[in-house]
């Protein structure tokens, strides 16, 4: 009995690590976006190299993710973790050798791929030390690191650019990430014995049910749900990486003056997409069969990010709100369609249809990242730097509504989808 204490004790050790890591993993990503008005001056690079920049890191990322996901399933979690966390706090450092560009871009290529390995090593590790009952607990509370890292960041970074120079967030975050690789190569190894045979009975049953992509693209389904990360995950990019420069061309703010409305946001995104949880289990409490939760949960979702197509005419802490209740919507909107992929495909299939519409979303956001940054340098040629806002606002906020009925065009009423494997000969 003591021993099972012991050894549940290091699953909630073990979880704070995942938060951690994630935490760290947004802090690492946003730093370059609220360092770009002071990087704009020094590099004299345009909105369209930034663009470029950032959409280099997501390609990047998305193949992290493939390479790491590899790593991790042939590996094991505490060592994909570690490589995954060294790489990309050594790219963070080298940040701080950038000097245009080129290096800048190639900079962003290393942080991206090793930041790649941050979700399939925590979904692992979770799997690994947690009861099914208890996964889903366990990822909503590693997965919080995101919403605090994405609200740390802008009021520490622009501190200490201020302070010791820009170079040091970069070189902070990496030491930070060194830390935390200190205290996990100290997590044990394995699990006890009644969780590690469960997690090898869920390996086995996914290894021998696992299907390929090519026939996971015969269904409407799977259609579906890229369409809709496709379009809507690039939204969620757009606010980590261009508000600063935002707040800069619309309101003239420095880094530090912009530090307080990004904090401001992202605590409005921190509660409010909790809000947007208890909403979709309220709904599913009154009876409402799992179409009609899903379906009305998105629609308020997508109907609350509207709102920030009218941003540009707004005040400041308007626009604040605006943006805070549109990110938060975006995460409760991204947590609705993470629960799609088990709504319509069986267990042994979510994995892989998790992996290949979240590679549609990065590839939506490679392509918006230049195109944000060729608008605005549009529109900075026409003597109106604030102006392409209003364009990129557009789309932003109507995105979500879009989404929404193409997917309801296609998947009409949704459900689990029939077993191909069925229909196949001798089966």
């Amino acid at each position: 009995m003591e021993i099972q204490k012991r050894q549940d004790s290091f699953r909630w050790m073990i979880l704070f690590m995942l938060f951690a890591a994630t935490t760290i993993n947004y802090l690492d990503r946003q730093i370059l976006s609220l360092l770009k008005p002071v990087l704009d001056e020094e590099f004299g690079w345009s909105d369209e190299d930034y663009g470029i920049i950032m959409s280099v890191f997501q390609g990047a990322y998305a193949i992290g993710l493939i390479m790491f996901g590899w790593i991790v399933d042939k590996y094991g979690a505490k060592l994909g973790f570690a490589v995954s966390i060294a790489w990309w706090s050594i790219g963070a450092m080298l940040h701080s050798l950038a000097v245009g560009v080129t290096s800048m871009g190639a900079c962003r290529v290393i942080l991206g791929l090793g930041e790649g390995g941050n979700f399939p090593s925590c979904i692992k590790t979770v799997t690994n030390w947690f009861h099914a009952k208890e996964r889903v607990l366990a990822t909503t509370l590693f997965n919080s690191g995101s919403n605090v890292g994405a609200l740390v960041a802008p009021a520490v970074v622009p501190l200490m650019a201020v302070a010791w120079g820009w170079q040091s967030a970069f070189i902070a975050a990496g030491v930070l990430g060194f830390l935390w690789l200190f205290f996990w190569l100290r997590m044990p190894k394995e699990p006890r014995q009644a969780l590690a045979e469960e997690s090898a009975a869920v390996e086995r049953e996914e290894k021998a049910e696992k299907i390929p992509w090519r026939q996971l693209l015969s269904y409407r389904q799977t259609w579906s749900l890229i369409v809709v990360r496709f379009m809507t995950d690039p939204v969620w990019w757009f606010f980590l990486f261009w508000l600063p420069d935002f707040f800069k061309k619309q309101f003239h703010c420095n880094i530090e003056e912009s530090m307080m409305p990004l904090v401001t946001i992202y605590a409005i995104v921190t509660v409010l997409s909790i809000a947007g949880g208890w909403l979709t289990k309220r709904l599913a409490s009154l009876g409402w069969n799992v179409n009609k939760v899903r379906k009305v949960s998105m629609l308020i979702f997508a109907a609350c990010v509207f709102p920030v197509v009218f941003a540009q005419s707004l005040g400041m802490w308007q626009i604040v709100c605006l943006i805070g209740l549109a990110g938060a919507a975006h995460q409760a909107w991204s947590a609705n369609v993470y629960t799609l992929g088990s709504d319509m495909f069986p267990k042994s299939e979510v994995a892989s249809v998790t992996g290949l519409t979240g590679m549609a979303g990065q590839v939506g956001s490679m392509l918006f990242q230049p195109a944000v940054g060729m608008i605005l340098v549009h529109y900075k040629e026409l003597g109106n730097a604030a102006g392409g806002y209003d364009v990129i606002f557009m789309v932003c906020g109507s995105a979500y509504l879009v989404a929404f009925l193409i997917f309801s065009l296609i998947v009409p009423r949704i459900g689990m989808v029939a077993s191909r494997r069925a229909e196949e000969p001798g089966i």
